[in-house]
């Protein structure tokens, strides 16, 4: 209080004549409206990075994603700005399987409890969504529907076959994190599909040396087989439009252009039976 004091006092000083301390409340007041005034209001629709279904964040998430964003919606209600602050919790992805396996839980019933926790530690922190949500929604899946609808209609997408790992035991294939084997760089023995914790290389599960499940753990049953999929059309990717976004100063930050042109020269580096797929319906 008495820092707060000391403020308000050097403020005053700078204020107009005939201002004293009894008007000083109403002064700093009308002083922090009009410096967070906007000529009209604007509306803002603000999220943050989704959190991970998979366990409790912890403060650096907090921190790094989450906090930043709450501070700006608060901003912006402040500034009389309509806001709508939104966040929801990512539930998809093969860690979620494998967490839900150590926990002995079903896939949908796994997800529910962690979004209930998730979202008591985020009231408990303070933080002001408007509305906290799930990625597994009914509303985020026919959006995602709509989009993968479009986006083959439009001629963006191309089915692909790749190598995948097929567990025989388990009766599917298993995504890369679902595969463990010997890092054909360091020789670790428990490597990932996905990365060796030992060297930290990045892997293909197919690249692994005796590849076995994750799952069920059998070794013998693990078989590399072709699976087909839709992946973005490397056409779509070189297109101009896409080009034109990538080095466009006014639509796009140098970090977006950089991301962008990074992904046009992955695709474009793909292998060349993937540039020559034809469109398969």
């Amino acid at each position: 209080m008495r820092n707060l004091l000391r403020v308000q006092t050097r403020i005053l000083r700078f204020a107009p004549r005939g201002v004293d301390e009894a008007d000083g409340k109403d002064y700093l007041q009308t002083l922090f409206q009009t410096l967070t005034r906007t000529p009209e209001m604007t509306r803002h629709l603000i999220t943050s990075a989704l959190p991970y279904i998979n366990g409790i964040k912890h403060l650096g998430n907090l921190v790094g994603s989450m906090l930043p964003s709450d501070v700006f919606a608060r901003f912006q209600r402040a500034r009389g700005n309509e806001t709508l602050f939104i966040c929801a919790t990512d539930e998809h992805g093969s860690t979620t399987e494998l967490a839900a396996l150590e926990a002995g839980q079903d896939v949908a019933a796994f997800c529910a409890e962690q979004h209930a926790a998730q979202k008591t530690a985020g009231e408990a922190f303070g933080l002001s969504w408007d509305y906290f949500g799930r990625s597994s929604s009914p509303q985020n899946q026919e959006l995602t529907i709509h989009f993968a609808r479009q986006l083959w209609k439009n001629g963006h997408l191309d089915l692909r076959t790749t190598k995948q790992v097929y567990s025989v035991a388990d009766k599917r294939f298993l995504p890369d994190r679902y595969v463990i084997g010997t890092c054909p760089h360091c020789g670790y023995e428990r490597a990932r599909g996905d990365q060796c914790e030992n060297c930290t290389r990045v892997l293909d599960p197919v690249d692994l040396i005796n590849p076995r499940s994750a799952i069920s753990g059998s070794a013998s049953a693990a078989r590399k087989r072709a699976a087909g999929h839709p992946s973005l059309s490397v056409r779509s990717a070189n297109s101009d439009q896409s080009r034109a976004m990538a080095g466009s100063r006014s639509s796009c930050s140098s970090n977006g252009r950089r991301v962008v042109s990074t992904s046009i020269a992955l695709m474009a580096a793909a292998t060349p039976a993937a540039n020559q797929a034809g469109r398969r319906r």
